[in-house]
């Protein structure tokens, strides 16, 4: 399924999804829930968010269903939380092609434009089609184990290849499109997406990538060698990451997934033949974000 977002479209089906286990959001998304009916929408709630909040606020008025039927039926879904929940259901409706707008409920909340107090006043902004799209890559990851593919999964902001708990450092080769490009003894590497650039990558000095940009971000974690330097490589090209000493390595994905790894097993990446798609309140700037998230400093008034 493709369906897109087209501005002039006024959606008929939202799906709700929240982060667990907080009476703020529970509140929010009932408040949500109830504007939207009597905005003659039908509202879902997915499922796992229905039963943690529910103990909290009556949904039992509403229609709860898991992610495979969200992405079958709703023409977008609105997440309530931090990035953390928008990571999560973004790699879960990736597939479906449905659009993600995001409330921010969490602490920075780089990819939840609304805030909580402004929830309800632009939902007229959505229900009247003025939201404007904007694609985003995923990565896609599979790990390889004597020559078998053992696991797979998608990320949005990045995935990571690391020592484990153990303080010994990993030693691992990089090859992009087949070609060696170093071995490194690290802590790990990121691979990560323009989304993901102003997530771990940037705690590890990776550069910001504008979200429209093409490219992959290889962001090496305390390399033993300083020359060993964060590159970006086009987002058309092969990555694999064979693992050549290590005592605990693992692979995360968005930081929220996470596979133990062993010696000799190779993680392959590239990008995901599915986007997800951002819904961006008017006047959206994703500069702005940055000041306003990063605490920037503004322009200096007076003449």
């Amino acid at each position: 399924m493709n369906r897109g977002f087209a501005s002039q479209s006024s959606p008929k089906t939202i799906a709700l999804v929240g982060k667990y286990h907080s009476p703020e959001i529970a509140e929010s998304l009932r408040r949500l829930a109830e504007y939207l009916h009597e905005r003659g929408i039908t509202v879902f709630i997915e499922r796992e968010t229905a039963e943690h909040i529910g103990r909290i606020v009556d949904l039992a008025r509403w229609v709860t269903c898991g992610f495979n039927d969200i992405g079958a039926h709703a023409d977008l879904a609105i997440v309530i939380g931090g990035d953390g929940t928008m990571l999560n259901a973004a790699r879960r409706l990736a597939r479906y092609c449905v659009p993600l707008v995001g409330v921010n409920q969490g602490r920075l909340g780089f990819m939840t434009d609304i805030a909580r107090d402004d929830m309800l006043t632009c939902m007229d902004d959505l229900l009247d089609g003025r939201f404007v799209p904007e694609n985003r890559m995923l990565l896609s990851a599979e790990v390889i184990r004597k020559g078998k593919a053992i696991a797979s999964n998608l990320a949005l902001n990045d995935v990571v290849v690391d020592k484990g708990a153990i303080g010994r450092m990993i030693e691992f080769e990089l090859f992009i499109d087949d070609e060696f490009i170093y071995s490194v003894r690290s802590d790990g590497l990121i691979a990560s997406t323009p989304t993901g650039s102003t997530a771990y990558s940037m705690s590890a000095g990776g550069p910001i990538m504008h979200p429209t940009l093409n490219g992959i971000a290889l962001v090496p974690l305390c390399p033993h060698a300083l020359s060993n330097r964060p590159i970006i490589v086009n987002d058309s090209a092969d990555i694999e990451l064979r693992i050549a000493n290590a005592d605990d390595p693992r692979v995360h994905f968005d930081g929220q997934l996470t596979l133990d790894l062993e010696r000799d097993d190779c993680v392959r990446l590239r990008r995901s033949d599915y986007t997800i798609c951002f819904l961006h309140p008017p006047g959206y700037s994703y500069f702005a974000m940055l000041r306003q998230k990063l605490q920037w400093s503004e322009r200096p008034k007076g003449p």
